[in-house]
């Protein structure tokens, strides 16, 4: 079997809102990368993209964490992605491409694979990603997404959820993420490992999983 590599990045925001619910997945991949040390490396500033920004670069995952703030991050992600192929000299189709992000619409703490041109729901850091980001324009290339469920507030008006998706987390939405998103966020990656090393006709399973999405019919933006 093959040893196929990934290139995993998270959305989120920069000082003073780096630790809030909006970078939720931020914080998704430290748990990440904490659940398979020593194998990957602890987060470093490395430069990718034209930008400094934390990185943990093992021997399968190469995981980023985006140094742009949310609503932007999009040109930088399309910057970093071109650079790894080139980087790695591979194909689009040899490095598979995971987005990481929060979610307004699941509850605190689930984790859920989306295929790549699933609804964003509302979320601005994927609506930047997809406008910078074609698979059209990268022929084989397997791109998923993985949402981190951050809970909702009662009030579903525009100022409300800014409010709430950019409030400090407290330590109970800190301690469900470090002890229970990392575990589901690896499965989810051990699922698209194996579909990488199937044929075409067994991926199916994994390709309608991700497939499968929640449509919402009050997206707000955030």
């Amino acid at each position: 079997m093959s040893n196929p590599r990934f290139l995993i990045v998270s959305l989120g925001n920069q000082a003073p809102y780096y630790d809030c619910l909006h970078s939720a997945g931020h914080f998704a991949l430290a748990s990440l990368q904490k659940l398979l040390s020593p194998s990957q490396p602890p987060f470093a500033p490395e430069r990718h993209g034209g930008r400094s920004c934390l990185t943990s670069a093992g021997s399968t995952y190469t995981m980023l964490q985006s140094p742009t703030q949310m609503n932007v991050s999009g040109p930088w992600l399309a910057r970093a992605w071109k650079e790894a192929l080139q980087n790695y000299a591979l194909k689009p189709s040899e490095l598979s491409l995971v987005l990481v992000h929060d979610d307004l619409e699941e509850a605190l703490g689930r984790v859920r694979m989306r295929n790549w041109t699933a609804s964003h729901r509302g979320h601005n850091g994927v609506k930047s990603v997809n406008g910078s980001l074609r698979p059209a324009e990268f022929p084989g290339s397997r791109w998923s997404r993985i949402s981190i469920g951050i809970g909702r507030p009662e009030e579903r008006d525009h100022i409300s959820v800014s409010d709430y998706v950019l409030k400090k987390m407290t330590r109970h939405q800190r301690d469900v993420i470090d002890n229970q998103v990392g575990p589901r966020v690896l499965d989810y990656l051990h699922e698209l490992q194996w579909g990488l090393n199937v044929p075409t006709e067994q991926r199916r399973t994994v390709d309608q999983r991700a497939s499968k999405v929640h449509f919402q019919n009050n997206e707000v933006s955030y």
